[in-house]
């Protein structure tokens, strides 16, 4: 049973709710006049915190997902239209090479009444240096933090770190109340709307925060349904079941244009969905062998038949067009041919026989493709890709695994291709991806045994360059290069798509992905 807590009721420092309160709310559930009916948006998602159960933000991903639960906020954020503005900071001022300055805002309290200041900011960041969160590498450009006023604190960098203020817009680096009881099961943040209750892979329940800065919100209560079947995501919608469905089937999408009880709503996003190659065993270690299999995909086809053209379109590079220093005009395109990928394919030692089959050492030529389905486009996407090798006479086979479980298959090398799909830009900058992808150090490129000395050095040297243009020109180079050496095949670029019941209002789609519930949302 989904219990609302009317604005009479709300749990505002606390999130026991008495026995007798109970009572009374299930009572007041029974009979609402009209001028005390509340309003209570039902969403589903493909997936929710499923990493133990945690929901701290400094815990893997959870922080994405108290974020899009209006939950937390960060110190920065990035808007619709991916340009960088303050959200509990108010400004910010670069003092010297590895000092920056950040004002706070001053008008906010945690959900527990705890005031929001330097001192909450300055825990929130200790809290995922801590070396025991397995983030923290991702912060180790962090020297220290101070404050020089109950507003204003200085992040010191051990060296010039260009990608610094905008670091501090991914959730990870969400500011949670010094004072919560338990961040694992009981988030405290600032944002417009404040936990309640939480099942473990099933749903999240919230409630407005009548005391938020930005406003109170419209809605009074939400109730967040995580599905992984996007068949029944789209049903859920059509039987109105909930107000807002993301990532339904795309079969379903004519079928939910047509009805007018729903609207749709996408837009370009960051998201690329992107092929591991593990180039840690031979022959995925011959980057002809890798050039040769993007030369194979037809990925205008993947598209039209996985996506039901739409949610997507083909991937040039690893960067979307949405994004602002994309290199994708500079790259080589490996747009579908047949006759390149048999050429470098026999350079490597693969060759077709005479019954149409390739062969590597005497033997079948075979790939296991990896992948997870959570997203509804992945199966689809995966399907395709194993006609078209199949057809061009490689033995191809899915295997499927939980989301949980691809870390660990891919980093002790189970794996031929893995098809997967990344937010490239999650904090505005390229330095996020490049770095864990790319850098000789990187954690995924563990997964991909990708090594470029020339990569290192531009990622290194971008980091440090302040100036704007000159970085842009940086990461041009590092795209042309690992374009050339293909350690991550690009497929294409995703469309985030939102199914809404015709009276939801105020509902934006950020391209970055990292907010979703906001106090604008309405029901009419």
């Amino acid at each position: 049973m989904h219990i609302n807590i009317s604005k009479s009721q709300r749990v505002v420092r606390a999130f026991v709710v008495p026995v007798v309160v109970l009572a009374a709310i299930l009572c007041a559930g029974c009979v609402q006049s009209e001028d005390s009916e509340e309003k209570n948006l039902r969403i589903v998602l493909h997936s929710g915190p499923d990493t133990g159960g945690s929901l701290d933000p400094a815990y893997k991903w959870e922080g994405w997902y108290t974020r899009q639960a209006g939950i937390y906020e960060t110190m920065f954020y990035y808007d619709t239209k991916m340009n960088l503005q303050p959200e509990l900071a108010t400004g910010y001022k670069q003092l010297n090479d590895t000092e920056w300055e950040i004002q706070l805002r001053k008008d906010v309290t945690f959900h527990d009444g705890t005031k929001m200041n330097a001192d909450a900011v300055i825990y929130s960041i200790n809290h995922v240096l801590d070396p025991s969160n397995s983030r923290s590498v991702e912060y180790s450009f962090v020297d220290s933090v101070y404050k020089t006023g109950e507003y204003t604190i200085v992040i010191k960098t051990k060296e010039p770190y260009a990608p610094a203020i905008s670091s501090f817009a991914d959730p990870v680096m969400s500011i949670v109340s010094p004072k919560a009881e338990n961040l694992d099961t009981k988030p405290v943040g600032t944002g417009p709307f404040m936990f309640v209750s939480f099942e473990s892979g099933a749903s999240m329940d919230l409630v407005e925060n009548p005391d938020y800065w930005g406003g109170e919100p419209k809605i009074d209560t939400v109730s967040a349904l995580f599905n992984a079947d996007g068949a029944a995501r789209s049903l859920m919608i059509m039987s109105k079941d909930v107000d807002i469905s993301r990532d339904f089937q795309r079969s379903d999408y004519a079928r939910l244009a047509a009805n007018p009880d729903v609207q749709i709503v996408s837009q370009a996003g960051l998201r690329t969905f992107f092929l591991y190659v593990n180039g840690n065993k031979a022959p995925f270690n011959d980057v002809r062998v890798r050039q040769a299999l993007s030369y194979v995909l037809n990925r205008q086809e993947i598209v039209n038949i996985a996506l039901e053209g739409i949610g997507g379109v083909p991937a040039t590079g690893m960067f979307s067009d949405s994004i602002p220093w994309n290199a994708n005009d500079q790259l080589a395109t490996y747009d579908n041919d047949q006759k390149k990928a048999l050429e470098l394919f026999a350079e490597a030692g693969i060759k077709k026989g005479s019954d149409g089959k390739m062969y590597y050492n005497g033997k079948p030529f075979s790939i296991e493709l990896l992948i997870y389905t959570k997203r509804s486009a992945n199966l689809p996407t995966a399907e395709v890709i194993v006609a078209q090798l199949e057809n061009f006479g490689i033995k191809t086979t899915i295997r499927v695994v939980d989301s949980n479980t691809i870390p660990s298959e891919c980093s002790a090398g189970n794996y031929d291709l893995s098809l997967t799909d990344w937010i490239t830009a999650p904090s505005g900058d390229p330095d996020y991806f490049l770095s864990l992808h790319y850098l000789s150090t990187g954690f995924y490129t563990a997964w991909t045994g990708y090594s470029n000395p020339k990569v290192d050095e531009l990622i290194l040297k971008a980091r440090t360059t302040f100036d704007a243009d000159e970085r842009y020109k940086l990461y041009d180079q590092i795209q042309v290069l690992t374009q050339n050496d293909m350690p991550l095949i690009p497929v294409f670029y995703g469309t985030d798509v939102f199914a809404l019941s015709s009276n939801v209002t105020g509902f934006e789609i950020y391209p970055n992905e990292l907010t979703v519930l906001t106090s604008k949302i309405d029901i009419k």
